[in-house]
């Protein structure tokens, strides 16, 4: 297979909000245009993009996947990506290689939250964008009043360029107002060519071919005088002034779809070849200036018998099974032996591919997603993809004493893959914390972990990283006295213990005058301080925001010693401690939910009952997104209840803002549960 030119090439990815039917409309471009010769269905598990294990048990997709075609002598790459929020990290790695979004909306739903969400990131990278209005023949669904909300909620430049025929269970195909045709509803088989327009469709449809050359010829002042003269524009002149207003970002094209039977299959195929720019026209999405052969890994997939598969798009040359390209993170030779053509779970051995396409390659050695491969050296740095933060963590333990290095390694395979899987020691209180979008982000990780590398893991639930400080001075000496024939152990030291504004850091003030304790044992009480510092004595929890000062002792000329003073300082901190009226801070996070208008009162509500403080609120287009801050301990089943107020439709993100002090009836409980822990494990 020799290299495509890359004015022949057209990238898209297939976005938009969950349970749009994205994976049913990639699958019905597969089959019109043959590369399949059968329409599969996610009911069936038989579609080319949802063929990962997970993704046909849940019938939902997981991992974005990439598939090619080939329409009008055009090679088209399309990049199937999952909706749910919790795999938001794949769409976030595809759009940046791509240079047009189908956007796909739900006739019955409208414009959702993921809807607006990942039309303002394609808004950001710039890309042309192509809206399909799917799912036109369910109950409720109305093409118009989608409209209606796309060009509210999306942009006013939303325009549609297809019309269904019929509503509802009697939709019978669409109208294409750009060519003035109609195709009928093929039910699955292959759509046929065109046809004339209904005469009972014509008169809207012309009223919508006004609008669309109404918005088209705005954004080109040659084609606007003769429009504007009366005279008649051939469709061939409006469809380039349509791509180059699409690459421009100033006119998104509207299309309608039944993809479950391959209805304006054919013609959103066309809007794509003649509306989205090639990579030729848009130029490559990363300037690799001063390289003759580049590429930008946006994807890894961790395979336990091919290893690792890293999907690129090259920017600039052509990469063959004889280039050898440098990994710019690592500063290493990787050669890209073993090329490979995608069509979803298929593998195709592959010589070539040109500028602008998308491939994948096997067996390189330490490349990851994100990484650049340059031919030779040059000053780029790779961007960003922009991932949220995780909202949901647990702790996890392998079911299998010992296998706690196996599955560590095992998960950190599976992050590579997912840059929004992170796995941390919490050092505090020394869980293993996997964090992810959601609870079944996590779910779906650990089940790959057991299926591909064998191992089993236990969720639980993650313990509140509390702290402790202190709200008043005091002051107490200890005296480390043991007598064991022989030589003795013997340390006596005095400290101030005060309060630090903001309850944060530590500080060791030595304020011994004269030789009362000898400079070398001084260290020694600070580093007994810091280890009793480690476990408080309310709940066990880290203390800080204390300012230790030791002000006097004594020691002895043969059984003092290091260990004695560090004993010492210890005890007098714990001393001191309890009579410093100790408190339990706890964690507070900054909260942004964005929700449904309707729903704003109940998660309101919901927010105050976990003792939320709200910031303000911002509606935009039938959304609004509350702030508030929440403790972390009122968090930690948020998601749950988030989805089941906002039927899930709601989203959420979070991070830490500041410790705060825990209220006393809260503090007791948490304090009394420390202890019966404590209790429980010495028993």
């Amino acid at each position: 297979m020799s290299a495509t030119e890359p004015g022949k090439i057209r990238n898209v990815a297939v976005v938009g909000h969950r349970g749009t039917g994205k994976t049913s409309l990639v699958e019905a471009l597969l089959y019109q245009t043959g590369a399949v010769n059968r329409l599969g269905a996610i009911e069936a598990g038989t579609t080319v993009s949802d063929w990962d294990e997970d993704e046909q048990s849940r019938g939902l997709s997981i991992a974005l996947s990439v598939t090619h075609t080939d329409w009008q002598g055009r090679k088209i790459n399309v990049v199937d990506c999952p909706g749910d929020p919790s795999f938001q990290g794949e769409w976030r790695c595809a759009l940046p290689v791509v240079e047009g979004a189908v956007v796909v909306v739900s006739a019955v739903m409208g414009v959702e939250v993921g809807t607006s969400r990942v039309w303002k990131v394609a808004e950001d990278l710039g890309l042309a964008r192509v809206v399909v209005v799917n799912m036109l023949d369910r109950e409720r669904a109305d093409f118009y009043r989608t409209l209606g909300q796309l060009q509210e909620q999306l942009s006013a430049s939303c325009v549609p360029v297809h019309l269904p025929i019929g509503s509802e269970h009697h939709v019978s195909g669409v109208v294409d107002v750009l060519h003035m045709c109609a195709y009928t509803s093929p039910d699955g088989a292959k759509e046929g060519d065109p046809g004339p327009v209904p005469e009972e469709m014509a008169e809207i449809a012309q009223e919508y071919r006004e609008k669309l050359l109404d918005a088209v010829v705005e954004t080109d002042e040659a084609l606007m005088e003769r429009y504007l003269e009366g005279e008649e524009l051939d469709a061939h002149e409006v469809a380039a002034a349509l791509k180059a207003a699409m690459t421009r970002g100033e006119v998104f094209p509207v299309a309608c779809s039944v993809a479950t039977k391959n209805l304006g299959t054919h013609a959103l195929l066309d809007l794509v070849v003649e509306g989205v720019p090639s990579p030729a026209k848009r130029g490559a999405p990363i300037d690799v200036d001063g390289a003759e052969t580049a590429a930008f890994v946006f994807k890894t997939v961790a395979d336990p018998f091919a290893g690792r598969i890293n999907m690129f798009r090259v920017l600039k040359g052509t990469v063959t099974t004889d280039t050898t390209l440098l990994d710019l993170r690592e500063k290493a030779k990787e050669r890209m032996g073993s090329l490979l053509q995608l069509q979803g779970k298929e593998h195709t051995p592959a010589k070539e591919f040109g500028e602008g396409d998308i491939a994948a390659v096997a067996k390189l050695k330490d490349v990851q997603t994100g990484d650049l491969l340059v031919d030779r050296e040059v000053d780029v740095e790779a961007p960003g993809f922009g991932f949220p933060e995780p909202v949901m963590s647990f702790a996890i333990t392998p079911k299998a004493k010992g296998d706690e290095e196996k599955v560590a390694t095992a998960i950190r395979r599976l992050a590579e893959e997912d840059p929004t899987l992170h796995l941390r020691r919490d050092q505090q209180t020394g869980e293993e914390i996997l964090a992810g979008m959601s609870q079944m982000h996590v779910e779906v990780a650990l089940d790959r972990a057991k299926r591909r590398f064998g191992v089993d893991v236990e969720l639980h639930q993650p313990r509140v990283p509390y702290l402790e400080t202190i709200r008043k001075e005091s002051r107490a000496r200890h005296r480390y006295k043991k007598q064991t024939g022989g030589r003795g152990q013997f340390g006596d030291c005095e400290i101030l213990l005060e309060p630090i504004a903001g309850h944060e850091g530590y500080e060791f003030q030595d304020k011994i005058v004269g030789g009362v304790i000898p400079q070398s044992f001084r260290p020694a009480v600070d580093k007994g301080i810091q280890e009793a510092m480690q476990h408080g004595e309310l709940a066990g929890a880290p203390v800080q925001g204390v300012r230790v000062s030791l002000v006097d002792g004594q020691y002895h000329t043969v059984d003092s010693s290091e260990m004695a003073f560090k004993i010492a300082g210890s005890m007098a901190f714990k001393e001191a401690y309890a009579k410093a009226d100790p408190v339990l801070l706890e964690p507070i996070m900054e909260l942004e939910v964005t929700v449904p208008d309707d729903a704003v009162g109940a998660v309101n509500g919901d927010l105050n009952s976990r003792r939320g403080r709200l910031l303000g609120m911002e509606p935009a287009g039938g959304m609004t997104m509350i702030k508030a801050e929440v403790p972390m301990a009122e968090l930690l089943t948020y998601a749950q209840s988030l989805t089941s107020m906002t039927s899930g439709r709601g989203d959420y993100g979070m991070h830490l803002l500041r410790y705060e002090q825990v209220p006393q009836h809260v503090a007791q409980k948490v304090i009394d549960d420390a202890r019966a822990a404590r209790e429980s494990a010495n028993a």
